[in-house]
Formats: C-alpha cells, structure tokens, sequence
C-alpha cells in the first residue's frame, strides 16, 4: 500500500474505532456524518487492493457500527439508513472473507430501519439503488429475500412517487416467487389504496402531511404509524381511539382500517383476504379520498397498471402453469373490486381481461379446470358493468376453446349444459318482462335489453363453437337455437337472428367447421378452410358453396391465369 493511501487508511479506520467507543455516538452513530465518508473510503482501499488482510483488520469496528446502529434505531432522530446500505454493501461483498451472513444483516435493515425510513427519499433511492447493483448477487444467492419484503418496497413508491419506478421495474422480475406470485398481484392493484392509507396515517400523526414526496429524515417517524406496523406483525387489532355515532359508522371504519393495516404490511404473509367482502368499501374508499386527490395517489393511479402489464408479461414468459390457473379465479375476483377511479379502473380492467384471455390462449385446458369459478361469474353477468364485460370475455374463451379442447369432452358438457341453462332463463325472464308496464321506465328497459342482447348474443355463439368442437352436442344446440330463433317476438333481434344463422351454418357441416371450429389446430376434414394458408393461396373451395349449384357461367369476371399468372 502507498504511503498516501496507508495513512488515509489509518485516519479513516481511527475514526471508525473511535466513533465505537466515544459515548456521544454510543446512542445514535448517524449523527456523527463522517462515519459514512469513512465507511466508504476503507471499502474503496479494500477494493483497489484486493486484501484478504485489510478487510479482517476493519470488519470488527463495522461490523460493532452497524449493530449499535441498529440497537439505536427506535429512539434515533436522524437518518442512519445511507450509512447502513454503505456498511451492508462491505457485508456483501466480503460475507465469504469475514464468515459473515449478508442474509441475516440485510433483513435486519430491512425490519429496523427501512419499515422506519422509507418515507426519506434518499433512502429509498439509495436502497433500491443498492438492491439494483447487487441483484445477480441476490437473485443467485439470496433468492427468498425480495419476495419476502416486497410489501415494503411497494412502500417505497407509493410514497416516493414515481421517481422511482424505473428501478423498482428492475427489480420486479426478483420479486416473483412461488411464493409471493399471488400474492404481489393485489398488492399491485392495490397500490393508489396503500397510498391513501399512508397518507391517512400521517394526517392523523400531524407528521406526513403535504402531497409531494416530502422527506421526514430529520423527524421521529409517526408514533401511529410505527403501532400499526407493530400491530400488524402481531396480528392484533387497531384499538379503538375515538366515538362512533352508531353501530353502522363503527362497522364502516373497522372495514376500512382492516384493509389499511392489511396494506401495511412489511412482509409477505402470503396471499390474504383484501377485505373487500364488504359491498360499501368502494363507499368507503371513495369517502377516504375526498373529492381532492393527491399528487401521490394520481401517480399510483398511473404506476399500478404499468406494473400490473410488466407482471403478467413476466408471467406469461417464466411463471408455470399451476401458479397461472390459480391466478385467473383471483383475477375474475378482482376485475370488480378496485378503488373507484374511472380511468384507474378502465385500465386495470384491460389488462385484467387481456391477460386471461392469452392465459387460455396458451393453455386451453385452464377452461376446464376452472369451469365452476368461469360459470360463477358468467352467472353475474348482470351485476354491474364490470362483471357484465368479464362474463363475455369468459363466454368468448368457452367458444374460442372449445370449452378446453377436443380432449376435454365432460368439461365442455357441463359448460354445455350452464350456458343452455343460463339462455333458457333469460328466456323466461324476457318472456315475463312482456307481461309488466315497461313505459314508467322506458330508458331504463332499452338499456338493460340491450346489455342482455349482446350477452346473449354472446352466449348463443359460445353455444354453437362448442357443438361444432364436440359434435355429440350438435342436436342439443339445434334444440337449443331453434328456440331461440323463434323467440323473435321476446328477444332482441339481434339475438335471434344470431341464432337463426348458426342454425343455417350446421346445415352445411364444412363451411361450420370452418368458421366455428378451432382457429388454430390440425381439422383436415374434407371441404373445410385452412386459414392459415389463405395468404398463399388464392382459389379456394368457399365459392362452391357460395353458388349454390347454379347453373350458367361463373358470376365473377376473371379469369384463373389472371390469378395463378401465365407460365
């Protein structure tokens, strides 16, 4: 070692041996601001000259500094939090020299001082930062870290803003485990609704207020906010702090502050019940927000579909198929329960429908699987206008699908049957409705009829798909359709006429397969459309079907050489 470095080496490892010792730092290291210059400087020394030696010499006064840090953290009024990411990057990268688990001190951080300070902006950036540069490190050698403490990095931007969404970004694809694939898929969509519990939190401190980034680093973190987070590793409940007028407003309160402090979390507990039994919670959630919404809680209704489209692209690439099937049924939960925002909503529920659509693109048989939840939520079709979306889609998928493939003969059956069963009540239902004075409602009745005519119409097409894949439920269908096509003086016309023409296409088997059956898929029966070859060819064999047998000259006024070209 240089001259000029070996006696930097010693000043610096003097401060540091004295910063351990000296009784006005014993409480709080952080106050003293050169610790961190000299932490630094003896990691860069070791670095540059790459000795075994040199490290063992300075492990003991960092490793003693970042405990006393830590043992300082509740009654610390500054921010230590660069000074540990400083201490924890010497910890990881001579773990193996010094026989030290980086492991057990990066959680430590993560639990005393980041649950504490990820309201300080520098310390979230320099955190996420460190987990960046580190993260083929930690992805290889530490895998079941970041899934764990998700919840806390979501913290981090839902406070922070959308400054740091880059980073997170980086970091997302570490964050999906197998145990923490369901439940980082709420905790995203529910992002704008932790920022409004964080915020409600600091109102009611006096501590966070203000609706930018706002960094608390040179105060106590809120007393309320630290007991919910206490509370939450405890699994004890909020304790009532103020009168309610009435059973109903206690009922309301509990059901939002069960949610909050679900939301608050710092680790994955695994995937747990967001609270949204409640039919009021939009209510609530909506009151909670005020008519004024903040600048964070606009930027998480921005972040949490950019999120939520990098998670599903990661899953669709690298998640397997058990963790995918046991999504969708969450997914069809959630597509209704979101915190009200109009746009908010739009965009999560595109995303929602998109995924599961290419879910069952990629594996069919997910239909049959899940036959009892699609059926569930088919059923609530006429709920609301989420639910009325969500069950065309599914209707879309039983069809598109075959109800599961040609393989799947009992499951597309029961599916069958259900869709059978749902048109025969809507049968009856429309059949009643003729019965009733419609004219105090007009508006009213022409909107809803029109939502049951494009469900219908729907329904009726997934009908006919899955009789054109399994051919044993043709004369079921016919049954089925023809009823409906004679219920042109009950249904919309739309519907019937629907049904009217697949009626006429299963008279001609070729033409219905080629139109009904599977877009894609080795159906090689004589006289049916191969349409993945239509753009090589240019004679097909459809306008034999389309003349009919009439005789004379073909209608059209070309000739085969000016298709095929002359040779």
């Amino acid at each position: 070692m240089a001259k000029a470095m070996e006696g930097e080496w010693m000043f610096h490892l003097r401060l540091l041996s004295q910063s351990t010792r000296d009784s006005t730092y014993v409480n709080d290291p952080a106050n003293d601001v050169t610790l961190i210059q000299s932490v630094n400087k003896l990691y860069e020394i070791c670095k540059a000259e790459n000795s075994e030696d040199l490290v063992a010499r300075i492990y003991p006064q960092i490793n003693k500094l970042f405990q006393r840090c830590i043992a300082s953290m509740p009654n610390s009024r500054s921010s230590a939090g660069l000074l540990l990411l400083a201490i924890l990057q010497f910890f990881l990268d001579y773990g193996e020299t010094t026989l030290h688990d980086a492991d057990a001190s990066i959680r430590t951080f993560f639990r005393s001082c980041l649950s504490r300070q990820f309201t300080d902006s520098l310390v979230a950036a320099a955190t996420l930062n460190f987990l960046n540069r580190n993260k083929t490190k930690l992805f290889s050698v530490f895998p079941s870290l970041l899934p764990e403490y998700f919840p806390l990095f979501l913290k981090l931007i839902a406070w922070n803003g959308g400054t740091l969404e880059k980073t997170f970004l980086k970091l997302l694809p570490g964050m999906m485990s197998p145990t923490s694939f369901l439940p980082l898929f709420p905790a995203l969509i529910d992002l704008p609704t932790l920022v409004l519990a964080l915020e409600r939190l600091g109102q009611g401190s006096g501590s966070l207020v203000g609706n930018n980034a706002a960094s608390v680093q040179k105060s106590q973190t809120p007393e309320n906010l630290l007991q919910l987070m206490d509370e939450a590793y405890t699994g004890s409940t909020i304790v009532d702090r103020g009168g309610d007028s009435g059973d109903e407003n206690i009922g309301s309160r509990d059901d939002v502050e069960a949610l909050f402090l679900d939301l608050l979390k710092d680790e994955n507990d695994g995937l747990t019940e967001r609270h949204w039994t409640s039919p009021h919670m939009a209510a609530l959630l909506q009151a909670a927000m005020g008519s004024t919404q903040s600048e964070r809680i606009k930027q998480a209704f921005k972040m949490a579909p950019r999120l939520l489209e990098v998670y599903f692209r990661i899953a669709l690439r690298d998640v397997n198929d058990s963790l995918i099937c046991a999504l969708i049924p969450i997914i069809m939960a959630r597509n209704s329960t979101l915190i009200p925002d109009k746009t908010f909503s739009f965009e999560i529920q595109k995303r929602l429908l998109e995924f599961m659509l290419s879910a069952f693109q990629r594996s069919p048989h997910f239909i049959a699987l899940l036959k009892k939840p699609i059926m569930d939520r088919i059923g609530e079709a006429y709920d609301s206008p989420a639910k009325t979306e969500l069950a065309l889609q599914l209707c879309w998928a039983i069809g598109e699908h075959g109800g599961g493939g040609i393989s799947h003969k009992d499951a597309a059956r029961e599916l069958f049957e259900s869709l059978e069963l749902l048109l025969y009540e809507n049968l009856s239902s429309s059949r009643l409705a003729l019965n009733h004075d419609i004219a105090s409602n007009y508006e009213g009745v022409i909107l809803k009829k029109s939502g049951q005519a494009r469900f219908l119409c729907f329904v009726v097409t997934a009908i006919a798909k899955l009789a054109t894949y399994h051919r044993e439920l043709i004369p079921r269908a016919r049954v089925c359709l023809a009823k409906v096509a004679r219920s042109r003086y009950v249904l919309d016309k739309t519907v019937w006429m629907h049904a009217r023409d697949y009626l006429g296409l299963m008279n001609e088997p070729a033409i219905c397969l080629s139109i009904l059956g599977p877009s894609s898929g080795s159906h090689h029966c004589p006289a049916t459309v191969r349409w993945s070859e239509g753009g090589t060819k240019a004679v097909a064999h459809i306008p034999f079907y389309l003349l009919g047998e009439k005789d004379g000259p073909p209608f059209h006024d070309y000739s085969l050489s000016d298709i095929v070209g002359k040779t």
